[in-house]
């Protein structure tokens, strides 16, 4: 009695993954307008959301014209920069409330500190909506029908 060999494991169904790039772009979208009516771009740390998020709308708009495996990957590898902005982006504002708490309050410090910082003027999780831009879009390419490669290598070249 032999094992029956196990099926490869199923790609996300269209309507999912169609849903999932949706939100994401319904996101970047309002982000970005966001960004640039705040002024979001004073010096060259606040650009870094700006022209992360421009380079997602741009790899996505190449895949809509040339969908391909490398296109999907282009993708990828600018939503891993999109995770670590976020994670400097939270590191970013918490100094900046830092500096802005001691030149008004030079003797604070300890606990009374630290909580003016986290509620200072700078929202501290606000770079948060970039992690979940990037954790969207790392959604959207798992398992993406592109990257897989049947056993004679094809690439299928179905899905957005």
């Amino acid at each position: 009695m032999t094992a029956a060999p196990i099926p490869p494991a199923p790609t996300a169904p269209r309507p999912w993954r169609t849903l999932v790039l949706a939100i994401l772009l319904v996101g970047l979208v309002g982000t970005l307008v966001e960004l640039l009516l705040l002024g979001h771009y004073e010096d060259n740390w606040q650009l870094i959301p700006i022209a992360l998020i421009g380079a997602l709308l741009m790899a996505l708009l190449f895949h809509a014209l040339v969908a391909s495996r490398r296109t999907v990957q282009a993708f990828r590898a600018v939503v891993v920069l999109v995770c670590v902005s976020a994670v400097v982006g939270v590191y970013l504002h918490y100094q900046a409330n830092v500096e802005w708490e001691l030149e008004t309050t030079p003797d604070m410090h300890g606990l009374e500190l630290f909580r003016e910082v986290i509620t200072g003027a700078l929202p501290l999780l606000a770079p948060g909506a970039m992690l979940q831009f990037g954790l969207l879009g790392l959604l959207w390419t798992y398992r993406h029908p592109l990257l897989a490669t049947s056993a004679s290598g094809d690439v299928p070249t179905t899905e957005n």
